[in-house]
């Protein structure tokens, strides 16, 4: 099965302290991998690589068969607007536009901006009733679905998730997680962090980080 992503040996370092150290995993098309450990596992070091938003120390990060530390600021930027979409588990949503305009908001990093798109996309999460809405007068929940509708409009091929249910309540994250198995039956790669084992035990595949190292990586489904 093709690989859309693949870490060998990566190592990263801040002074003294080994955040990531020898971090190997490849992630086929169309998995959904949950990535676990407790607050100062790596993980955030790790998505902020993955993501492109920051480098390895050491070690070769292919994606979707390019390695990119080949590649220019300029083409990691492309990548980000064009191959990921990010979800975190703070919202970050503009306060002052409407609900459309936040899904919008990202079309404006892409290519170009179509109405419509946003309006399907809110709909797909269960929004379509919103578009006028401020952020404020969502429930969590729902600003958590605007949130996966952004970070979906511009079509990517993989999305990563930070905590994307840590904010909501029992029922909320079963509505996301929903949502995630939709996707990932539209054929996206899923990359979802978490410190739940229930929520990681939702994916194909977990693995487990502990003090900067990969300590397991098991099928789940």
């Amino acid at each position: 099965m093709e690989n859309v992503i693949s870490l060998k040996n990566i190592f990263k370092s801040f002074k003294d302290v080994h955040a990531l150290e020898d971090i190997s995993f490849d992630v086929p098309k169309n998995q959904w991998l949950s990535i676990m450990g407790p607050s100062g596992s790596g993980k955030t070091t790790l998505i902020n690589i993955l993501s492109l938003m920051d480098n390895p120390t050491s070690g070769i990060y292919e994606l979707l068969g390019k390695n990119v530390a080949n590649l220019s600021q300029n083409e990691h930027l492309k990548i980000r607007r064009e191959t990921i979409g990010l979800i975190f588990q703070q919202f970050h949503l503009i306060p002052y536009l409407s609900v459309l305009e936040n899904v919008m908001l990202a079309q404006y990093y892409h290519s170009s901006v179509e109405v419509e798109d946003a309006k399907a996309m809110l709909d797909m999460v269960g929004l379509g009733h919103r578009f006028t809405h401020l952020p404020s007068q969502l429930s969590g929940g729902e600003q958590q679905r605007v949130c996966i509708a952004r970070a979906l409009i511009n079509n990517p091929e993989i999305l990563i998730a930070d905590e994307p249910t840590g904010n909501l309540d029992e029922k909320n994250e079963g509505v996301v997680l929903e949502l995630f198995q939709k996707i990932k039956k539209d054929g996206k790669t899923i990359i979802l962090i978490t410190h739940n084992p229930s929520l990681g035990k939702q994916g194909d595949r977990m693995i487990t980080l502990s003090h900067g190292k990969l300590i397991n990586d098991e099928k789940i489904n």
